[in-house]
């Protein structure tokens, strides 16, 4: 059975039976009574401790009398130490002597097959002899005890492991030589294994060791060389969770790492910039370089991006404008990465990002700009203006004189320079050209650009391209500025150049729904939607029969639902309105009941999330419930008999009540025989006013001349429709939304009932007022009709108005 290891830590002089060399008297401070450090003599002859001999003299003075030897007690003259160095030394030979046998005898349990008892205990000696001294910590490293201590760490037992880490940190501090030896082999490695450990106090004790060894420079690269041990700091040192003071130690371990430029990328690609931007910023040349190549290879988070760009934004920018053909590639690589997000967009916009990149673009002859750099150039472009800047607002001097991004001779540059490049270039200024024309403001001008330049037809070209980022770039830059330029896409695209073959091949190409397919869509969707001669062309190439047959496989979930469907529904909503328009054609009237577009647009009525859809559905039944009273088919009464001329004929059982026909939503597009009322008049509370105009312009088709209007009012009531599109009048929308609500008000007040009803309700009286007050000419027409119903005016007789006419 192992025997145990009893050892005394306390004082030097309480040697155990372990230890057959015991402390010399001579050895003994007479008033510590304590193995002395720094022997002195005194005028006496007496020898004591340094620092207790000291204290005795301080203590006599304060008592008032003079000085006195402590064993002698007699009075001193002076107190003048005299240093003991023989003794000292015989003192030290006689610790090192004893410090040895003491380490010898907790070698003997730095063993893994040691009880924790024994191990704890032996290393906890060994913390004991390393703490007295410097000198001890070279006796533990000459006589082998790190390797053994180090091999501690593969303890299954946890007390075993942190004691063993709590010694190696002792071992190492302010001790350079046992640092490099701790550090050998893969001791480093196992100690970053314990940062991820479970239990916090081997995550505290091992980081606390680490950064002692941090402190060495040279193990900087090997801490920082190990798989992951920065990832594990940054967390560590970032952490809300773990403990203050291990906190505290990845941080400063991680500020020693700095010190070591092999260990600035990895620090940078964790999260941990600043060391990278302070050599950026502070660096030589080279240095500069090295740190914008490492830059140009990071893929940073939004935040990151934003933070470069405050800090080395003007730096990077001075460079392209300054630097070597190698930095300047570098710097434009950089940027591409850090110009990706809107907010570091606009910090290197207000830095004076826009002259050296148009210049860079624009170059020629002797300054002449590398290709691959100028499509670097293109995308850092492409990545500004697709932020939220006001370019137009954005001057900066180009060729001698102040301009815009979206100058006419600037965009004119872009339009050449896309006709004479090749195609990554290419698709890099499209896609400048689409953030340019993004917002409202800005395609104005450009638009203006691309007229006065005749360069429509050279774009629409685009869509034909053999890349697909290309064809992506123009069909959205085409959308953009489809509102300005209608009339002019809608002639080029329907020529005979087969581009409108090409967008639906395009459309219908696979049931995965993709950016083009979109984009393709939204143009088509963009054009003039009551341009009778587009709408006949998409209807000759089976372009409605296509998108009404993809509308049905997203309902049914034959195509797959991405972050696309939705713009892609939207835009082939859109294109199948066109043919309502015209729905009268005999063509388009059969399309429409073959495919039962009535029931189709119903349903997407009920998006709920989808406000264009929504609009898009209403707009559609309104164009075709216009038409229903043409398409109900009325029976025909047989012949009356003569015994019959005074009998009431028998009632047609199924006729509809408004339109007196026979009717059907797939047939006559009937919104009463297809449910369609309530649907309608759910829409009428939406907080967006183009969907409240567009249901109530459908449900107005019930109250128009040529179908029966009363039918359509009672039909209203039936579905408690009639107080929420008095309550539209009331809340007094838009103008467009007040002018159909007028309207169907008037015609709902011709029920002597109702209009009594309402009579006494102010809110209407009032808003009837408003818009008898405040509309066009036909509204306060409507609105004065409205009035008359409910008592507001005087409804004066036919012979009055002759009267005051005569």
């Amino acid at each position: 059975m192992e025997s145990s290891l009893s050892l005394s830590f306390d004082s030097d002089e309480q040697s155990s039976d372990n230890y057959e060399e015991k402390a010399f008297d001579a050895f003994t401070c007479p008033l510590t009574r304590q193995v002395m450090w720094d022997p002195v003599t005194i005028e006496s002859g007496q020898t004591f401790e340094r620092e207790a001999i000291i204290k005795w003299f301080k203590e006599c003075r304060e008592n008032g009398r003079n000085p006195t030897c402590p064993l002698t007690q007699i009075a001193l003259k002076s107190t003048e130490l005299t240093p003991c160095i023989a003794l000292r030394k015989a003192i030290e030979e006689w610790r090192k002597r004893r410090e040895e046998r003491e380490l010898e005898k907790a070698q003997v349990h730095l063993t893994l097959v040691s009880s924790e008892q024994n191990a704890v205990a032996a290393l906890r000696h060994v913390i004991t002899i390393c703490q007295r001294n410097e000198a001890s910590k070279d006796l533990v490293r000459n006589q082998g005890l790190i390797p053994m201590i180090v091999d501690m760490l593969r303890s299954s037992n946890r007390q075993v492991r942190l004691k063993a880490l709590e010694a190696l940190r002792v071992i190492a501090e302010e001790n350079d030589d046992n640092k490099e030896t701790v550090s050998e082999g893969d001791t480093i490695r196992t100690i970053i294994k314990f940062l991820s450990n479970e239990y916090f106090q081997e995550r505290a004790l091992a980081v606390t060791l680490l950064y002692e060894l941090s402190t060495l420079e040279p193990l900087c690269e090997k801490i920082g060389a190990v798989y992951g041990a920065i990832l594990i700091l940054v967390g560590m040192a970032s952490s809300k969770a773990e403990n203050i003071v291990a906190v505290e130690k990845a941080e400063s371990t991680l500020k020693n790492l700095e010190k070591c430029e092999a260990n600035i990328k990895p620090m940078a690609e964790n999260g941990r910039l600043m060391p990278l931007l302070k050599k950026l910023l502070k660096g030589t040349p080279e240095v500069q370089l090295s740190m914008i190549e490492c830059l140009s290879e990071l893929v940073l988070a939004n935040d990151a991006k934003a933070t470069v760009a405050s800090k080395v934004g003007p730096i990077l920018i001075n460079i392209m404008q300054t630097g070597t053909l190698q930095a300047r590639e570098a710097t434009l690589k950089a940027l591409k990465e850090i110009s990706s997000n809107e907010a570091s967009s606009k910090t290197l916009i207000e830095a004076g990002i826009f002259p050296p990149l148009i210049n860079d673009l624009f170059s020629v002859g002797v300054y002449k700009f590398p290709m691959r750099l100028k499509e670097l150039s293109a995308s850092i472009l492409a990545n500004l203006v697709n932020s939220d800047a006001q370019l137009e607002t954005i001057a900066f001097e180009h060729n001698g004189r102040m301009v815009t991004l979206l100058s006419e001779d600037v965009v004119h540059s872009l339009l050449h320079l896309i006709s004479n490049t090749g195609p990554a270039i290419e698709c890099r200024l499209l896609q400048v050209l689409v953030g340019m024309t993004n917002s409202a403001a800005s395609a104005k001008e450009v638009v203006a650009a691309v007229r006065s330049s005749g360069a429509i037809i050279s774009l629409i070209q685009f869509i034909e391209a053999v890349h697909r980022d290309i064809r992506v770039a123009a069909l959205k830059l085409l959308g953009n500025i489809s509102s300005y330029m209608g009339p002019d896409l809608s002639d080029a695209l329907g020529g005979s150049t087969g581009h409108l073959s090409s967008l639906m091949r395009v459309i219908s190409d696979t049931n995965i729904i993709t950016e083009e397919q979109t984009a393709a869509v939204k143009l088509l969707a963009d054009l003039p939607e009551r341009e009778p001669g587009l709408t006949r062309q998409l209807f000759d190439l089976g372009a409605f029969q296509t998108l009404a047959i993809k509308l049905s496989e997203i309902k049914h979930g034959v195509i797959l639902s991405n972050r696309h469907v939705t713009i892609f529904q939207e835009g082939i909503a859109r294109i199948l309105c066109r043919i309502t328009y015209g729905i009268s054609e005999p063509d388009y009237l059969n399309f429409a009941m073959q495919y039962d577009l009535g029931t189709v647009f119903l349903d997407l009525l009920q998006t709920t999330g989808q406000d264009n859809l929504q609009i898009v559905s209403a707009t559609v039944l309104e164009n075709l419930s216009q038409e229903s009273k043409n398409l109900t088919r009325v029976p025909e009464l047989p012949p009356v008999k003569c015994c019959q001329i005074f009998s009431k004929p028998a009632p047609v059982k199924g006729l509809c009540r408004v339109h007196h026909g026979f009717c059907s939503m797939k047939d006559t597009f009937c919104l009463l025989q297809g449910r369609a009322v309530e649907r309608l008049i759910a829409c009428l509370d939406h907080q967006n006013e183009k969907v409240v105009e567009a249901s109530l312009g459908a449900l107005c088709t019930l109250l128009s001349d040529g179908v029966d209007i009363i039918e359509g009012v009672f039909a209203l009531y039936d579905a408690e429709g009639i107080r929420p599109i008095l309550d539209v009048l009331v809340e007094n929308r838009s103008r467009e939304v007040r002018q159909k609500a007028v309207w169907a008000v008037e015609r709902i007040l011709r029920i002597d009932d109702i209009a009594r009803e309402v009579s006494s309700d102010q809110s209407i009286g009032s808003a009837l007022v408003e818009a008898f007050r405040t509309g066009d000419y036909k509204t306060r027409q409507i609105a004065e009709r409205a009035l008359k119903h409910v008592d507001k005016l005087p409804s004066f007789s036919s012979a009055y108005h002759q009267i005051q006419r005569a």
